[in-house]
This record gives structure tokens, C-alpha cells and sequence, in this order.
């Protein structure tokens, strides 16, 4: 027997062999084998593109997962420099471990932080991590000289892909020595703040040309925070140890200060450990509240009173305002909201500074969750971009697919296109707005276990349709959509479509005709409407892609038809004469050869069959249109 026949299905080999280099974390070039091999072998065209197909399948994976481990590298190293911070000893192996973790998690060749010196009025290097010249290890600069020097003055993260070339900062021949003596090309610094005030700047360089990305920028900017704090704190330590030297009050200072520290410690370990269980934002304002004994919420930045939400942004410090205290939220330099606190009038400064750290580590909870709902994102829009396209037809893989996401393909959906409406001020906010939809489509389509993607100036959402109509789930989702973004917002809707699975071609079908509606809402002037081809009446055949005929008999005239052929009746004939007789039953009764009370009988059943407005203008324009085409559909019949 040949081999080819007792090999499994070339899909299925496929994904054996792909699944085999995934578990044990195969490197990339490892995943062009099974093709070289197969191509070698003269195997079928169609075991090649299973093969090709199961690469580029498997090496998304490979890429979300190594995309997944970093992210979560990175915050384990946050959460670690944080724990470290929290217990405090050592202020020089605090700042050590912060700058190997920024070089690793980076993966720069240099990392490197400085800090200003007051009392020489210059700037010196305090850490460094892979630096191999001691000139750079003992550099000294002058106060506004360098990169660092651009970094402190405008108190902003600043980056060059090439030093020696950017003329954006002053060089200077002792630092430029200094960086030539280590092989520096491509740096990056981010300032450390001490409320208003910088004082000093944590680097990452490499020796070659790169370009750092904004995620990066981002995490070198959350260490040197980090490293901000251990600074602090290294200087709370040291004012108390001044204050216990030479001083009458010298034991009540060192138990002031010993509760300061054991507080701040405790509350810093109970804030650690809640951040590694996996607590949310609320739980750290439930955590503080207990500590200080009142409320504290996170509040949205738009719901916080914006002059000391921007004092305390600035300040980097909790600010009052009348009886709560406010402390900003902020990462990357955005703002991402506020703790306050309620009814607290007066707060010493301990308490002020445990709602100063609480506000970090929830900036870091914000950050973490906002990176892991992008990546959710970005893989429900991959994966209903497959189905609009219908590039991946394997049923079982849409569907396992579909799972990892709490997503049932095999559940009745709804299509529904959305796109803004309202004028632009101009294209950035165009842009933006089209942003903050995507974003509210996404988050609809998460909690509804749906689909989002962005396409053709707007978004495109797959929901399950549950109880509702494809009509109401178009209104339903133009209010929330409109709502989120604060603009009218207009969603055309498609006909029910079921077996995704098995028929991805349907949804893209049901896109098109979702997008028709959307058109026609426009053309009626129904912005910030939403609505589905069956709202349109008649006009919904035009709107269909498949143009249902027989759908749109049946809701129009169905229940009579049905009543007919169960009974051996004649309404419908009864009700084509009526409306051929301009609605008079007089002539109609003469037109069937019938007795008039016969023609009243029938018509006071189709009544009662299809609702009492039956005759009003607009249904009976529609109903003389379904029996047209009810004849047309069965001209002998009706004949007969």
C-alpha cells in the first residue's frame, strides 16, 4: 500500500504538525519545514496549501502568544519593582533592579539612569546596566546639556534614532565622548518626576540604529514613575533619620515616622498582593477606602471637576476640592481618570500619600487591562475579517475560533453596518471620532459575545440576535453606539443568518445588505436611525441581496394563504377583486358572482387574519403588491 493511503487528511496532518511546533515553541523558521518537505516529496497541490494554509495559521499564533508572554512579562516586572518598592530597604538594589528589568524587558543593549545633583548644580550618572566605558559610567553634565538636558526642560519622554545627527539638543564634547567611547546610536529618555519638578532621566539606548515604539515609550515611562517613588521614599527615609540626630523629641519623631513607613509598607503589600490575584480597579478603591476610612471611587476624567483633576495631573500630588480629595490617574502621560475621595476635608499627609500610590497602581491596572481588551480587539476583527471575507472556509477552525472568543457561529445573527454621522471639524477629528466607534462597537460586540470589525469608514458587528428582531437590534445599537460617542450614530441591519460555520459567504452577503439599509437611511433622512430591510416594506426587496420575494409575501399576505389552503377558501381571490373593484363590495360582489354578505363575511376574516389596518393606505399598497406577486409566482394556479 502507498504511503499517501495511510496517511491521515491533509488538513488534518497539517495541523498535527503545526500543533507539534506550537507546543514546543518551535522558532519561526522552523514552520517553513513541513512545506519544503512536502514541495520535495511531490506531494498534491492541495497537502501543499493545507500545509501553507496551517503556517500562516499557526504562525498567528505563535506571533499572539509570544505577543501574550511579553505583556505579561512586562507587567510581572511592574508588579515585582512595585512589591520591591513596597518593602523598601535598599534605594541603590531598588533603582539596580529597575534599570536590568527596563534593559531586558526593552531588549536594548545600554539602560542607564541619572540623577540632578543641587548642590553642584549638574547632573550625574547614578545607575547604569550594560555599559562597558568608564567615561560613560562617570560622566558628568551640566544642567540642560544633552539629551537629558531636552528630556528635563520640556519634562517629556524624547527619542533619537541616530545621536550624533539629531540637532534637536546641545551637544557637548564631554558627553559626546562619552556616548562615541560606549557605541551609542539610538537613545531613549523618559524624565523622573518628583511632583512638578524633574529630577532626572531614565535612559535606553542601543548601539545600533532602532526605533523605539510608542508601547516602549509607554513602559520605560511606568519604571522611571517607579523609579520616581523609590527616589521619594529613599528621601522619607533619610529626613527621618536627619530628625532622629540631635533632636529633644527624637522617640516621638522615630515612632511617627516608623508608623509612616510601616503604614505606607503595609498598605503597598496589600496593594501588591491584590494586583497579583488579578483585583480590578475597584477592588483598590475598595482596599483604600478601608484604610482611609471613607469612600474612595474611581471616577472617568470627564466626570471630575477638570481644574484640580489638572492640578493634581500637574502636581503629580492628591489636591482638595471643598470636602473630597482628588488624585489623577495617569499613564504615558494620559490621563486616564481619578481615585477621590469623599468627605475628607482634612487628610495628613500619610493618608495623602497612600492615595497618591493607590492612584499609580490603579494607573498600571488601567494600562494592563487596556493592553489585553486591544489585543481581544484586534482578534474578534480578525476573526469576522476572515468571515467578510471568506479566506478561511474550515468550519470546525471558525468555530474553535469562534469559542476561545464566548462566540456561537451557530447561534441566529444579525449583520449590522454603523457609521457616524455629523460634521468633522476637521480630518484628525474625523479620525478620532471614528476611533472612539470602533472602540464602543468593540466593547458592544465583547459583552454581547459578538463580532467587531472596522471597515469602509465605519464598523461592521456580527451579534447574536437572541429574542430580538433584526430591526430592533439596529435601534438598540444606534442608541448605544450614538450614546458612547456622543454623535449620531446610523446602523443599517441585515435579514437573520444562521450556520455561519458552514456558510461564511452569508455574512458577507448580510453586510452588503446591511450596508444598502444604511444607504437608504441616509436617503430619507434617518441619521442616527437604525433599521432593517423588512422596515422598509416593499422597498425591502430592492434593499435585499437576494431579493426575497417569497419572504416578503409571506409576512405580507401569509396568514390569508395559509387560511386558504387549510379551508378551501377563496380569500385571497376575494381580496384581488376587492381591491380590482376600488374597494366597494358592491362590485366586488357582482365580480365573484357572490351574495354581498358573503364578500363582507370574507372580508371582516381578513380582517381578523391580518389586523384591522389592513386597508389603511400604506399596508394596502403593500398587500395589492404581494398578491401580484402571489399570482405571478403561480400564474396556473391561480388561473384555475
Amino acid at each position: 500500500m502507498s504511503r499517501d493511503h495511510v496517511q491521515p487528511a491533509p488538513c488534518d496532518g497539517a495541523e498535527a504538525e503545526y500543533l507539534g511546533l506550537l507546543a514546543r515553541d518551535a522558532s519561526v523558521e522552523a514552520y517553513e519545514q513541513p512545506v519544503l518537505l512536502a514541495r520535495a516529496e511531490g506531494r498534491s497541490a492541495e497537502r501543499i496549501a493545507a500545509l501553507e494554509q496551517a503556517k500562516l495559521l499557526a504562525l498567528r499564533v505563535r506571533a499572539e502568544l509570544e505577543g501574550r508572554r511579553r505583556r505579561e512579562a512586562e507587567l510581572s516586572a511592574l508588579f515585582e519593582t512595585a512589591h520591591d518598592l513596597a518593602g523598601l530597604r535598599d534605594v541603590d538594589a531598588v533603582l539596580q533592579a529597575i534599570v536590568q528589568r527596563a534593559r531586558s524587558l526593552l531588549g536594548t543593549d545600554v539602560a542607564y539612569l541619572t540623577l540632578n545633583d543641587p548642590a553642584r548644580g549638574d547632573t550625574y550618572m547614578r545607575v547604569t546596566e550594560g555599559s562597558v566605558s568608564a567615561r560613560f559610567q562617570q560622566l558628568r553634565l551640566g544642567m540642560g546639556e544633552g539629551l537629558g538636558g531636552l528630556v528635563a526642560q520640556t519634562t517629556r519622554p524624547y527619542v533619537t534614532d541616530d545621536y550624533f545627527k539629531d540637532a534637536r539638543f546641545q551637544h557637548t564634547l564631554t558627553i559626546d565622548s562619552g556616548v562615541r567611547d560606549e557605541g551609542l546610536v539610538a537613545i531613549l529618555g523618559v524624565p523622573l518626576m518628583l511632583g512638578p519638578h524633574v529630577i532626572g532621566v531614565l535612559f535606553a539606548a542601543d548601539r545600533r540604529a532602532r526605533v523605539f515604539e510608542r508601547e516602549q515609550i509607554a513602559l520605560l515611562g511606568s519604571f522611571a514613575a517607579l523609579a520616581a517613588a523609590a527616589i521619594d521614599a529613599a528621601n522619607l527615609l533619610t529626613e527621618t533619620r536627619e530628625a532622629l540626630s540631635g533632636l529633644e523629641r527624637a522617640n516621638e519623631i522615630i515612632r511617627d515616622r516608623s508608623a509612616v513607613i510601616e503604614r505606607a509598607s503595609e498598605v503597598h503589600d496589600r496593594l501588591a498582593e491584590l494586583v497579583l490575584r488579578g483585583g480590578g480597579v475597584h477592588d483598590v478603591a475598595g482596599a483604600v477606602s478601608e484604610v482611609l476610612a471613607g469612600t474612595v471611587e474611581f471616577a472617568e476624567a470627564e466626570a471630575v471637576p477638570a481644574e484640580p483633576l489638572e492640578s493634581s495631573r500637574a502636581e503629580g500630588h492628591a489636591v482638595p476640592h471643598g470636602d473630597d480629595w482628588i488624585a489623577a490617574v495617569t499613564g504615558g502621560g494620559e490621563l486616564l481618570g481619578a481615585l477621590v475621595l469623599r468627605g475628607h476635608p482634612a487628610l495628613d499627609p500619610v493618608d495623602q500619600r497612600t492615595l497618591e500610590r493607590a492612584a499609580m497602581v490603579t494607573s498600571l491596572l488601567l494600562l494592563a487591562r487596556r493592553s489585553a481588551a486591544e489585543a481581544e480587539r484586534r482578534v474578534r476583527g480578525e476573526l469576522l475579517d476572515d468571515l467578510l471575507d471568506a479566506r478561511d472556509r474550515d468550519p470546525r477552525l471558525l468555530r474553535e475560533r469562534a469559542t476561545r472568543l464566548r462566540a456561537d457561529l451557530d447561534a441566529t445573527h444579525v449583520v449590522l453596518a454603523a457609521r457616524l454621522d455629523g460634521p468633522a471639524a476637521d480630518a484628525d477629528e474625523e479620525a478620532a471620532a471614528r476611533r472612539r466607534l470602533w472602540s464602543a462597537a468593540s466593547h458592544l460586540a465583547a459583552t454581547r459575545h459578538g463580532l467587531a470589525a472596522a471597515r469602509d469608514g465605519g464598523t461592521v458587528l456580527l451579534l447574536p440576535l437572541g429574542g430580538d428582531t433584526a430591526t430592533q437590534a439596529a435601534r438598540r445599537t444606534a442608541r448605544h453606539l450614538g450614546t458612547a460617542v456622543h454623535q449620531p450614530v446610523t446602523v443599517g441591519a441585515s435579514a437573520p443568518v444562521t450556520d455561519l460555520a458552514a456558510h461564511p459567504e452569508a455574512v458577507a452577503a448580510a453586510y452588503a445588505e446591511g450596508r444598502r439599509c444604511l444607504d437608504a437611511l441616509h436617503l430619507l433622512g434617518r441619521a442616527g436611525d437604525g433599521a432593517a430591510a423588512e422596515d422598509f416594506g416593499f422597498l425591502g426587496l430592492l434593499l435585499a441581496g437576494e431579493r426575497d420575494v417569497t419572504g416578503f409575501v409571506d409576512r405580507t399576505i401569509g396568514p390569508v394563504a395559509s387560511y386558504d389552503e387549510r379551508r378551501g377558501t377563496e380569500l385571497l381571490r376575494t381580496m384581488d377583486a376587492y381591491f380590482a373593484c376600488g374597494m366597494s363590495p358592491a362590485r366586488t360582489k357582482d365580480a365573484l358572482h357572490v351574495h354581498v354578505n358573503t364578500v363582507a363575511q370574507r372580508l371582516e376574516r381578513v380582517g381578523r387574519l391580518l389586523g384591522e389596518d389592513w386597508q389603511v393606505p400604506t399596508r394596502a399598497l403593500e398587500i395589492q403588491l404581494a398578491l401580484r406577486l402571489h399570482r405571478l409566482a403561480a400564474p396556473d394556479r391561480d388561473r384555475g
